[in-house]
């Protein structure tokens, strides 16, 4: 089957665009993987003063902060895991695109658009991860000086 320039063309231009998606999701990966690389930066930081003090009040309040760094990291690893499955899903729409308008494969269009919303709907999760782990570290402030 020889393949009409004007079909590749057409069937690049259809493709590219779930790429723009991409793009978000890579930067949300970079903010979320930040994000993340501080709270174990924090977290080290506390285990290591816990483990130095002597003083059962500041231990108590190391414990605390600890357990929310660490409800923190596991939705930070949550978003970027749903950020990963929403990418791989938007490739995979992308791949069925173009095979769809290069080749006589049917069904493609079921394929593509149920890859498109299951990526899309990855994305919105991971926004309520990248959400909910952010309300979480407004909550460890301690507005009061102790």
């Amino acid at each position: 089957m020889a393949l009409d320039p004007g079909t590749i063309t057409h069937a690049i231009q259809l493709s590219v665009a779930p790429v723009f998606l991409l793009t978000a999701v890579s930067g949300m990966i970079g903010a979320v993987a930040g994000r993340l690389a501080r709270i174990i930066d924090r977290a080290r930081v506390v285990e290591s003063q816990a483990s130095a003090s002597t003083d059962p009040q500041f231990r108590q309040r190391a414990i605390v902060e600890l357990a929310q760094l660490r409800r923190r990291g596991r939705l930070a690893n949550g978003s970027i895991a749903l950020l990963t499955c929403c990418a791989l899903l938007i490739g995979l729409t992308i791949i069925v695109l173009f095979l769809g308008e290069t080749t006589e494969a049917s069904r493609t269009g079921l394929a593509a658009s149920g890859s498109f919303l299951l990526g899309v709907a990855c994305f919105l999760a991971a926004l309520v991860c990248f959400l909910a782990e952010t309300w979480v570290a407004t909550r460890i402030l301690d507005w009061q000086v102790h």
